[in-house]
């Protein structure tokens, strides 16, 4: 990609002003003197919103702007393309084990073959010492020198509607004989990484601890949604994984050979934003997915392209894979869910996310664009127990990352946090 603007924040320690933008989160991108700072941010007006519709009216009204069946056409194509993607590499793992042998189990399969990801065994008995041990093997690791830090105080204070929080990263790989891109049409896809935190940690200095929690999504559509009338469906393409596994095995191009396709190339990965999330539940019944970007310090043309802002927010649902939908929409593979997930559904076709869900791979979600304000407002109950609110909570967690990248490498801090070295991949780039 073309010429590149500063990706790290400017070191003063004077407090910068709110973003002026009416729609957004009040994110500050500030830089208190101390971190002590952190703990004690003031309290922000709160602005709630009544008018948000539900997924499945929204689900029901055409976008204004639609172009019928040529829109539709192509949104189809590109979430085929994507799971012809997915079939081409479980086509590689298999070409790569010897003959007569079978391929390498993943450790979700292997995991999964007498059990479920509950520990739900074949027999319908529940095995709840590995689920135990599936817990402590996630459990982050909080000491004195690590990035997540233990706070009773802010696991007090957290609104009991946030159903996780963390780190998000977003990524772009080029298309196919594409050297640099100079649009979104140059590239292949568009991905982002969920790395859950515990709820009530609070982030320190260096780099997060990588644990197997991460989850990556591949989003077809390559933009994210902009609005109420952009719809775009995405899918977990990997889950329970480590970042250096994602370095290792996706992050970096590759060039292998496929038994329908002949050799196929990939490109290495581009990272184009970093912030922090929130997975909130309103009084509508509806979940959203809300984030504030940290990097890069001023929001560029590639990432307004990609439909990546200071903060945003998405409403986000989860599809039944037991109910059908357009072949051309759909990916080869259900995921996993047990018997009670399925439950969970009630046979509806779209459900509001739980966290488990998005542990499984080919978990199917629709983003839905909205104003941030709605995935933030406060809940009666939380209100009524003087617990903070969302919108707190995620500005206090973005000034939180900010102090942690800059005492990390400056501009390369993403890669850093990513065990990358800037060597292997490109500053995060603002302009195409």
């Amino acid at each position: 990609m073309a010429g590149t603007r500063s990706s790290t924040r400017n070191g003063s320690n004077n407090s910068s002003p709110a973003k002026n933008n009416d729609t957004a989160v009040a994110g500050t991108k500030r830089k208190p003197d101390t971190d002590a700072d952190a703990e004690t941010s003031p309290k922000r007006g709160r602005k709630t919103s009544r008018n948000q519709p539900t997924i499945d009216s929204m689900l029901d009204n055409k976008p204004k702007d639609n172009k019928d069946d040529g829109k539709k056409a192509e949104d189809d194509t590109e979430m085929q393309e994507a799971a012809q993607d997915v079939v081409n590499d479980a086509e590689n793992e298999k070409a790569e084990a010897q003959p007569g042998e079978q391929p390498a189990k993943s450790e979700s399969d292997r995991g999964t073959e007498a059990k479920d990801t509950n520990g739900q065994e074949a027999d319908g008995k529940t095995d709840t010492s590995s689920v135990n041990e599936t817990e402590e093997a996630t459990k982050p690791e909080v000491n004195a020198d690590g990035a997540i830090k233990e706070s009773s105080q802010r696991e007090k204070k957290i609104p009991s509607n946030i159903l996780e929080k963390g780190v998000i990263y977003f990524f772009t790989r080029n298309r196919v004989s594409v050297d640099e891109a100079e649009s979104v049409g140059d590239l292949q896809r568009t991905f982002f990484v969920l790395r859950p935190l515990p709820t009530g940690a609070k982030l320190g200095d260096g780099a997060v601890q990588d644990l197997k929690n991460n989850r990556l999504f591949a989003l077809p559509k390559k933009v994210f949604p902009k609005s109420q009338n952009d719809r775009f469906m995405a899918f977990v393409e990997k889950a329970n994984t480590s970042i250096q596994d994602l370095k290792d095995n996706f992050f970096q191009g590759a060039e292998y050979n496929t038994q329908t396709q002949g050799t196929r190339h990939t490109d290495p990965v581009t990272p184009v934003a970093e912030g922090v999330y929130l997975i909130t539940r309103t009084e509508d019944a509806t979940t959203h997915l809300v984030y504030s970007t940290t990097i890069p310090s001023e929001i560029g043309e590639v990432q307004e392209d990609l439909g990546i802002k200071d903060q945003g927010s998405f409403v986000i649902s989860v599809k039944n894979p037991e109910r059908s939908g357009p072949a051309s929409a759909s990916l080869p593979q259900k995921p996993d869910f047990s018997k009670e997930i399925i439950e969970e559904f009630r046979g509806l076709a779209w459900a509001e996310v739980k966290p488990k869900y998005l542990d499984h791979e080919y978990c199917q979600i629709l983003l839905i664009g909205e104003n941030t304000d709605k995935a933030v407002e406060p809940t009666k109950k939380n209100e009524k127990h003087d617990k903070e609110t969302p919108k707190e909570e995620i500005e206090q967690l973005e000034h939180e990352d900010e102090l942690r990248v800059q005492h990390l490498k400056g501009d390369d801090s993403v890669f850093e946090d990513l065990k990358i070295s800037k060597d292997e991949y490109p500053k995060l780039p603002t302009t195409w």
